[in-house]
Formats: structure tokens, C-alpha cells, sequence
């Protein structure tokens, strides 16, 4: 009988946002595939774990998920994580994920920490609607591509970024944007220097232009502000309503069809009939 597959998030720096789950479940697998097993151990250590751990990241997904799928097809049950918050997201758990589905191995997600919901959580930005774009590209067409994508993307996006690259992102965001768009830079969440600047990304790009940045970061920028369309003048709703009268519609029926077409009060649409068409 085949084992399964757990995705074990593990803490995004706050080694306390460890649940007992998660603590259970990593006790409980027969072995823990990791992104780095050192970063792993650490943490291993840390709850007094001792477990077999197998190397499972970017480089060797290919090789060492087989392998890994091979040992859950023989009856193992593995629990996969990353360095920090949920494995398979903007990671190559993703892969070993689908390989188990495709498969027909169970793969059970358990919650935890994830650093882009962390972020949008305290960002001030609208998180009703939100994309989550991940890395950008380090290739400039593929980067260019992407946020050329965006440009008109109402939605909150969530992007990651390492401190290193952070300016030119900043620089890259601001130029496909604008600088006044409305950005919160999210530092080292959980951890002691954990720090939310709210500003825009302009001002952003001035402030770690002059002050390197340090950390890893989470950049919750605003969406696109829709466009304003101009109210339908009179002369556009008396031609709507004629090419309704002119189909065969009354003048009561054409004056509430109107009305939803154009998304405008009916007395607005009865106004304009009055003035632009004879009695039925």
C-alpha cells in the first residue's frame, strides 16, 4: 500500500509559529525531503527530532523526486518542507506535488506560515482580491514581459524579493507602475527586526537607493485604480433606445433595457426618452 505526501510548512523566522502538527507530523514521517537539510536540522534540533533527511530542491527535482516517489509508492511516508513557510509555493515542491497526484499518492497540505498572506495581512492594501506573482525573472525580457502583464492588474500583487536585488525591482516595479503607486515593503516577518514600511514605490526606490537594504522581503503593491468610463450622453441613450424600438420593443420595454445596458437609473433613461422620443 502506497504512503503519502505531507507539506509540512515550517516557520518564516518566529521558530514559536511551529504547530503541534506540523511538530507531530515531521516525528511521525518515515523520512523529511528538504530544501536544504541543513536549514532543516537546525529546526529538527531545535524540537529534538531526529529524522532522515533527503536533499529535494530546484536542481535535483528531477532525480531525487522520483526517488522520492518511489519510496511513498513502497509504503514511506514523507513530509516535505522548505526553508521557510509552505513547501510547493513559488518552490519546486510544486513538482513532486504533481508527480504524487499523477501518481495517485495522497498528498495532505497541512496550514502554517506563509510569508505572502503574513505580509498582505498587515500590508493597509485592499486584500480582498489579491495575485501572488512570486520572483520575478532575473532574465530582462522574460522580467519586462511579466510586469508588462501587469500594468492593468486591479488585483493586490504580492511579489518576493531578496535584499540584493530589491532596488532593481523597486526600480523595474516604478517604471511599469509608476513611482506614486502605493507599495508596503514587508522585512523580515517574525523576526526581531520585522519591519512594515507603507509608502509608495518611488519613495521606496529613493529610500534603499541611499540605505541598502537588509533582510528578505515581501512587496505587497497596489493593483491598478479601473478606468473611469464617461457617463453615456443623451444622444447615446436616445440611439439605444431606438435600436431597441426599432427591434420591435415598446418605448416602456426599450426605456428598461436601456436602463441595464447602460447601467443607469431608469428615470435617467425616461428623461432622455421623453425628450428624444413620441409617445407609444
Amino acid at each position: 500500500m502506497a504512503g503519502m505526501l505531507y507539506l509540512v510548512p515550517t516557520p518564516i523566522g518566529n521558530l514559536g509559529d511551529i504547530s503541534l502538527r506540523c511538530r507531530q507530523t515531521l516525528e511521525e514521517a518515515d523520512f523529511i525531503a528538504a530544501e536544504d537539510t541543513r536549514v532543516t536540522l537546525k529546526l529538527l534540533n531545535h524540537l529534538g527530532i531526529k529524522k532522515c533527511l533527503v536533499s529535494y530542491y530546484e536542481h535535483n527535482k528531477a532525480f531525487q523526486g522520483q526517488k522520492i516517489l518511489e519510496r511513498i509508492l513502497a509504503g514511506e511516508t514523507c513530509a516535505l518542507v522548505s526553508d521557510a513557510g509552505s513547501p510547493a509555493i513559488s518552490d519546486p515542491g510544486e513538482d513532486l506535488v504533481r508527480q504524487c497526484a499523477q501518481a495517485g499518492v495522497t498528498v495532505c497540505a497541512i496550514p502554517g506560515p506563509c510569508a505572502a498572506v503574513t505580509a498582505l495581512s498587515v500590508s493597509g492594501l485592499p486584500t480582498g482580491r489579491f495575485c501572488f506573482e512570486g520572483f520575478l525573472s532575473t532574465a530582462k525580457k522574460s522580467r519586462r514581459e511579466h510586469l508588462e502583464s501587469l500594468k492593468t492588474e486591479q488585483r493586490t500583487m504580492i511579489f518576493y524579493e531578496a535584499p540584493h536585488k530589491l532596488t532593481a525591482t523597486l526600480a523595474d516595479l516604478a517604471q511599469a507602475f509608476g513611482p506614486d503607486r502605493p507599495v508596503s515593503l514587508c522585512r523580515e516577518l517574525t523576526k526581531l527586526h520585522e519591519q512594515i514600511l507603507r509608502t509608495t514605490l518611488g519613495e521606496a526606490l529613493e529610500l534603499y537607493t541611499a540605505q541598502p537594504p537588509k533582510g528578505e522581503f515581501v512587496l505587497i503593491v497596489a493593483g491598478a485604480q479601473p478606468e473611469e468610463k464617461e457617463a453615456p450622453s443623451q444622444e447615446d441613450i436616445a440611439r439605444r433606445l431606438q435600436a431597441l424600438m426599432a427591434q420591435g420593443l415598446s418605448r416602456k420595454d426599450a426605456v428598461r433595457q436601456t436602463a441595464v445596458d447602460l447601467r443607469l437609473p431608469k428615470n435617467v433613461v425616461y428623461d432622455a426618452a421623453l425628450k428624444a422620443l413620441p409617445e407609444d
